[in-house]
């Protein structure tokens, strides 16, 4: 199961986007509250939920993603949701993508790390070559994740890409791909589409979270 919501520079919701349209996966569930944003994502002139799941089974990989930001007061019951999902659908590990913003521009390489609930997930970042966080923090339903993953001996990893916070930032979301990859052996995912399709997807969603944006405001402001 593979987890992204928009957080920093949108590096998460780009690579999820790029991995449901390479790997070819299929929406199999909505996910809504009645304290989500009110709003419809339109895709090829279809309606569709802000909070969506895919899947593919012979590759038996699922994606939880959502194009725009959800309240805080919801990451707590969304990540156990995902967590109560993942567990009862015989998902072996759960893999959330995250931002970590970097301040300035310039061309210095941008770094990746992971983070492990459980001695296996730890392990597993490392036979992947992927650098773990000694100390620092994750936030949000990741930082859930992580949290109740932990407590529950369930296998959860956060990959935090640095990102750059004033730009929707496909170079991070390419690392986070990259990691993804290294993760997941029964797949192969090209880059270079990535780098070709960034600016295409950067526009889509950085119009669908202006459009969004009255909604989105809306929410944040009633639990003020």
């Amino acid at each position: 199961m593979l987890e992204a919501i928009p957080t920093v520079g949108l590096s998460s919701t780009i690579a999820c986007s790029y991995l449901i349209s390479n790997l070819e996966l299929d929406q199999i569930s909505a996910v809504d509250s009645d304290e989500f944003p009110s709003v419809s994502m339109i895709y090829s002139r279809k309606p569709k939920f802000p909070a969506r799941i895919y899947a593919r089974e012979d590759l038996k990989i699922a994606v939880f993603i959502s194009e725009i930001p959800l309240p805080a007061t919801l990451h707590r019951p969304l990540a156990r949701t995902l967590l109560s999902w993942s567990r009862d659908q015989g998902c072996r590990e759960i893999i959330c993508m995250e931002g970590l913003p970097v301040s300035g521009g310039g061309k210095k390489p941008l770094r990746l790390w992971g983070v492990g609930s459980t001695d296996m997930a730890r392990e597993r970042l490392e036979s992947s070559g992927i650098e773990q966080l000694e100390t620092g923090m994750i936030t949000g339903v990741s930082g859930v994740l992580l949290n109740e993953g932990r407590w529950v001996k369930f296998n959860v990893m956060s990959l935090a890409a640095e990102t750059r916070a004033y730009m929707p930032d496909a170079l991070a979301a390419a690392k986070l791909v990259e990691a993804v990859d290294q993760l997941l052996p029964q797949v192969t995912i090209p880059i270079e589409p990535l780098y070709e399709q960034a600016a295409l997807i950067e526009g889509q969603l950085g119009t669908l979270r202006e459009q969004a944006k009255p909604a989105i405001e809306g929410i944040v402001e009633m639990y003020r």
